[in-house]
């Protein structure tokens, strides 16, 4: 229900085609999917290794949102681009979440090309405390289940 409320805040505030919530792992190497809005092309399970590249100097290691609005910049950085241009998405916005300076996951927001102006990721900022919010209250709902379970 978190992320299902956050996917409407960012609908409403981005209009995005496409949404997902990662979560980084830090300690595993591995970024995790935890929320998505096409779960047929983009499922909840899916994991991939966290790679060093320009995007995660950016986004892991300086904190910046990626901004990538056209289907060429973003094969510079994700090998899965055909994919996302099938889903009629060209452009992408990743928000880092962060809390205490370490990175917890990214909300990715992608679109038609061109679709992230300089207002959008403006109105992206605003994103960030909600982020925050949905993340952690996903972190605590696993450690409860865990500890419980």
């Amino acid at each position: 229900a978190t992320f299902d409320a956050l996917a409407k805040l960012v609908k409403d505030t981005l209009g995005v085609r496409l949404f997902t919530v990662m979560e980084l792992d830090h300690a595993c190497g591995v970024a995790r999917r935890t929320y998505t809005n096409m779960p047929d092309a983009y499922p909840v399970s899916g994991e991939k290794p966290m790679e060093h590249n320009r995007w995660s100097d950016q986004v892991e290691g300086r904190h910046e949102t990626f901004v990538a609005n056209s289907i060429a910049e973003i094969a510079e950085v994700f090998p899965d681009h055909e994919l996302i241009k099938s889903l009629g998405c060209e452009s992408c916005l990743n928000l880092p979440i962060v809390v205490n300076g370490k990175v917890l996951g990214t909300l990715n927001c992608l679109d038609a090309e061109g679709h992230f102006t300089p207002e959008r990721v403006a109105a992206a900022e605003t994103l960030k405390p909600a982020g925050v919010l949905a993340l952690l209250v996903a972190e605590r709902t696993r450690h409860e289940g865990a500890e419980n379970g």
